[in-house]
């Protein structure tokens, strides 16, 4: 009896710390692919015109991605995907140096941004979040 108390205890500890180590790498990945989802959507609205949604952004404040009439627009209010997720973008000012390289400091490049996406979760009492960043640049002249 002893024996097969220790059995079936030790069983459902393993099978408890496969499902915690799942549900972990599950919202890992979902994030990754909000991540990604939001570059995306960064770069469907630049298309739609760099003058009219991207230039005009205040540089270092969140933006949060909405689907509005068929098409990603940007918000300042804070949404969640799935009652869990929060995902917002950044954008910040892009300086060129005298060879034309990005530098941190130098001449501001008005046709190309540092986009930031932030994805974050609650993971038990703390809150994980991830990031990615690239540059957006005015492709279309647009």
């Amino acid at each position: 009896m002893a024996i097969l108390f220790i059995t079936v205890t030790g069983l459902l500890t393993a099978y408890n710390f496969f499902v915690r180590a799942g549900t972990k790498t599950l919202a890992t990945v979902q994030a990754s692919y909000l991540l990604e989802e939001g570059v995306e959507a960064a770069s469907v609205i630049r298309d739609y015109g760099w003058t009219t949604n991207i230039a005009n952004l205040s540089v270092g404040t969140s933006y949060y991605l909405v689907w509005s009439s068929s098409r990603w627009i940007l918000s300042t209010t804070p949404s969640k995907i799935d009652n869990t997720y929060t995902r917002y973008l950044v954008f910040d000012s892009v300086n060129r140096d005298s060879n034309d390289a990005i530098a941190s400091s130098g001449t501001n490049d008005s046709g190309t941004r540092k986009l930031s996406v932030y994805v974050s979760w609650p993971d038990g009492s703390t809150t994980t979040l991830r990031s990615i960043s690239t540059y957006i640049t005015n492709l279309f002249n647009n």
